[in-house]
């Protein structure tokens, strides 16, 4: 397990931003990660983007299509995390989809992935019955390839659990991402399940969007992870959009410390 992921849910409830890479361009997704751990931050999401991202929810779509539209491929983004590591040793995981490693070459991409200083790999189009192809690279290059549970996965959730790395990312809500207003999910009889097989840390995304939901969903877990929210905010203010996160991402924080 890698050992920045795990001591970031040491500190109390981590708070997990997502960022989609070049929206507006990586220039400012650079000083996103700054500003988002200066406010808080235990651990970053960062996304590679993909012409065909099927967990996502219209926003992060719109996203993805800008920083490709952008120039964005995956060698920029490398390039992005050597220049944030040289700043930053946040704990900073990859979240994009199996086509985009594929294409890449699934070692080279690890290997890569690993030397830039990344900590984890999300694959949500990966079944956890696919994972071992990516699951075996991952261990050689020390990056834990984090896995997902669905509401609906319950007789699988131990199983899915005792084989998990780094966190266990509980979805919230059936679908894909995006703000939701209510999250009716029994997110800490899914918590239950994971700690049963498992001592690891569990952190739930998928629709948590304002410092209430953030808070209830933390009582129940060791994290919460937003994203669309976030996203939102670069689409609304492109360039101009570090000082809103900024404030948004602490307002999270605070609210998952009180949970």
């Amino acid at each position: 397990m890698n050992k920045r992921i795990t001591e970031s849910f040491t500190k109390g409830k981590a708070f997990i931003p997502f960022i989609t890479c070049g929206d507006p361009s990586l220039e400012v997704t650079e000083q996103l990660v700054y500003a988002m751990e200066e406010a808080g931050a235990d651990l970053i999401e960062l996304g590679i983007p993909f012409s065909d991202p099927t967990a996502e929810g219209p926003v992060i779509q719109a996203a993805n299509i800008r920083a490709l539209s952008g120039g964005v491929t995956t060698d920029k983004v490398f390039a992005m995390v050597e220049k944030i590591r040289k700043n930053s040793s946040i704990p900073m995981v990859f979240m994009t989809y199996a086509n985009v490693v594929f294409s890449y070459g699934t070692e080279r991409f690890v290997k890569k992935a690993a030397e830039v200083g990344m900590d984890g790999l999300i694959l949500p189009d990966v079944p956890f019955e696919e994972k071992e192809e990516f699951d075996g690279v991952c261990k050689e290059y020390g990056l834990d390839l984090i896995s997902l549970i669905a509401p609906t996965s319950h007789e699988r959730i131990s199983m899915i659990a005792k084989e998990a790395q780094g966190f266990v990312y509980c979805v919230s809500s059936l679908g894909v991402t995006g703000m939701r207003s209510q999250i009716t999910t029994d997110i800490g009889a899914m918590v239950d399940l994971v700690k049963k097989a498992k001592d690891i840390p569990c952190a739930v995304g998928f629709g948590i969007s304002n410092p209430e939901q953030a808070k209830k969903m933390a009582g129940q877990s060791d994290g919460v992870i937003v994203g669309s929210a976030i996203v939102k905010l670069c689409g609304q203010y492109g360039v101009e959009c570090i000082p809103y996160v900024k404030e948004y991402v602490k307002a999270m924080k605070d609210a998952v410390r009180e949970a």
